[in-house]
């Protein structure tokens, strides 16, 4: 498999280098397709995973534990949220955060009738904003991460995307279509990440700008930077510094909290908390009038499409295989019920404040006439933001550092994934296959870039959309495989098994004893209980569950295999279950004829 991902992510490096036009000429063209013919289906995924997640948590599927039953969370859950609340911060929200809704509130999409300047286009702009960014993105992380975390903690297969899709391929990682799966995996990842990581260094040549007085124009100084960040992220990765970069992502955190609290402190700070409610109603009440735009309708559509609202869901996809590991690692332990509330809220909860706070600032600050707008690709924004406000060289200054840091962290986390996919699910890659990987994403991030031409993040957003379309269809297919897991898992028998004994006891009472009975529990024959149409301890159903909670789960697994003295057959026990149904019917049957005889007698 990673030679597959290699070879495919060197011919993009390579394409890049020699015809950085035509890459770019191919990438829009394929982005515009793919914005016209299927932009439905990425509103419809973004939807269908928010759904999905709401179904299983508020289900009895919402008590089942990703791990065991009696597995404990590794962290506590004041860790936990912290975790979350760093995955949900990131370069994209120093970039996006004032930069969104100042451009909507330009420029009102076309979801609204709002008049540019105005209070209703503040609203709009801020509530759009969140509509792509906020709880939608993380309904498509949580459905990634809980899929494969439940797949991995609870029933123990190897962490990757293929292993998931199970229930529908047995042994789908170590067959071809697993191979697929898994390659698609890598490749949405690198991309996706590329994207970040060029946001990330348009933005330190804009605060390096700033900083120095110096203008920097063209690409020049970005491949410096992208080049030096990628020897930096790429020892990092395989050094094995773990507590450095995890305290790094700590000061990042505190940084940008601080930063977050000291606009809300020293901007209109009254404006801005009256605008959080208001926000929040807004979306709410034109939710389904911002579902319903399509490129079909006209060009301002589909160009609106095509620069946000598609682009952006194409993204989230794009990072849910490398943020659902994440999630994965850090949520062993949980409830789904837990893992679904606390994923999707959390999150989208910090990003609804950040947007309304950096948005709404730069917002007002083109109210009051400060200049304030959007050029080239919009990293200036931010900087521009913090210009406006006291303390402008420190506050640059802390915004130039967590890009910087956040560049390190995202592409030291995102190098350690790809080689931990492309091997098979290795929960440490070996160090030449990180090596790679890191430096095929800092390749990619560049040639891509130099592609864009003066639009320089246009050429990774376009490639990026084109390589999201197959694993949104991964993802319909991961929601699919991961019902049918639920409706087989041990909690879900146990409970399906105990309607059935209440549901027979309480009948067979009421129709021996009328209304005078009590309902008890007494061991009878097999083919007499209540669940005699039901094999609780088959072999079938419950092997995997006893190799997912043993120290060693896949050599478990092995060894079960080995010993197994009959070939698997995956209908067993339904036949099992449809002989011993049948023999109850029968037994039933012949009861009731009997009873009828001796009645008569």
């Amino acid at each position: 498999m990673f030679a597959t991902a290699l070879t495919v992510a060197l011919c993009f490096i390579v394409w890049a280098a020699v015809a950085p036009d035509s890459i770019a000429e191919v990438g829009s063209t394929m982005q515009s397709w793919v914005v016209r013919n299927l932009g439905w289906m990425y509103g419809a995924i973004t939807v269908a995973c928010a759904v999905f997640m709401i179904v299983i948590a508020c289900r009895s599927t919402g008590r089942i534990k990703l791990g065991p039953d009696d597995a404990e969370p590794d962290f506590s859950t004041v860790t936990w949220i912290s975790m979350l609340f760093a995955a949900g911060l990131g370069i994209g929200p120093i970039f996006y955060d004032p930069m969104e809704p100042l451009q909507h509130f330009l420029n009102p999409p076309p979801t609204t009738d709002a008049e540019s300047g105005t209070m209703e286009a503040v609203r709009s702009a801020l509530s759009q904003a969140v509509l792509h960014q906020a709880s939608f993105a993380w309904g498509i992380y949580a459905m990634v991460g809980g899929s494969l975390a439940y797949t991995t903690h609870r029933r123990g297969r190897v962490p990757l995307i293929s292993a998931v899709f199970e229930p529908i391929f047995p042994d789908g990682s170590n067959r071809v279509l697993g191979k697929i799966i898994d390659v698609a995996a890598v490749l949405v990842t690198l991309f996706g990440t590329a994207t970040s990581l060029g946001i990330g260094a348009l933005q330190i040549r804009t605060g390096t700008s700033i900083l120095t007085g110096k203008p920097l124009e063209g690409n020049g100084f970005v491949v410096v930077a992208m080049s030096v960040l990628t020897v930096v992220f790429i020892i990092s990765a395989v050094s094995g510094v773990k507590r450095g970069i995890a305290l790094l992502s700590n000061i990042n955190m505190g940084l940008v909290i601080a930063l977050g609290l000291f606009v809300l402190v020293t901007g209109s700070t009254v404006f801005l908390l009256d605008l959080l409610p208001s926000t929040v109603y807004n979306l709410a009440e034109n939710l389904l009038a911002m579902f319903q735009v399509s490129a079909s309708e006209g060009k301002v559509e589909e160009e609106f499409l095509t620069s946000w609202t598609t682009l952006l869901w194409a993204w989230w996809i794009s990072w849910s295989p490398f943020v659902g590991m994440f999630i994965t690692k850090i949520s062993r332990g949980r409830t789904i019920r837990e893992f679904a509330t606390v994923v999707v809220l959390v999150p989208s909860a910090i990003s609804i404040a950040w947007f309304v706070i950096f948005g709404g600032t730069s917002i007002r600050m083109n109210l009051d006439g400060l200049g304030l707008e959007i050029k080239e690709s919009g990293e200036n924004v931010m900087f521009d933001t913090m210009d406006n406000l006291p303390f402008t060289g420190v506050t640059s200054i802390v915004v130039l550092i967590a890009v910087v840091i956040f560049f390190v962290t995202a592409a030291d986390s995102a190098t350690v994934v790809m080689g931990s996919m492309s091997q098979s699910g290795r929960a440490f890659p070996s160090k030449p296959v990180t090596i790679i990987w890191g430096a095929a994403l800092g390749l990619i991030a560049i040639f891509l870039l130099l592609a864009g031409g003066r639009n320089a993040l246009s050429g990774l957003q376009s490639i990026m959309v084109s390589c999201s379309v197959p694993f949104a269809l991964i993802i319909i297919g991961m929601m699919v495989s991961w019902w049918k897991d639920l409706s087989n898992d041990p909690a879900t028998i146990r409970r399906r098994y105990a309607r059935s004994a209440v549901y027979k006891g309480v009948a067979k009472g009421i129709d021996e004893h009328g209304d005078d009975f009590v309902f008890g529990v007494d061991p009878v024959p097999a083919e007499e209980g209540a669940g005699a149409h039901f094999d609780s301890e088959d072999p079938e159903l419950t092997d995997w569950y006893t190799d997912a909670t043993s120290e060693d789960p896949e050599e478990a697994r092995k060894q079960r295999e080995e010993e197994a003295a009959a070939t698997p057959d995956p209908w067993a026990a339904y036949s099992r279950t449809q002989e011993n149904r049948a023999a109850a019917e029968a037994a039933e049957a012949a009861e009731k004829d009997a009873k009828e005889k001796d009645a008569d007698g």
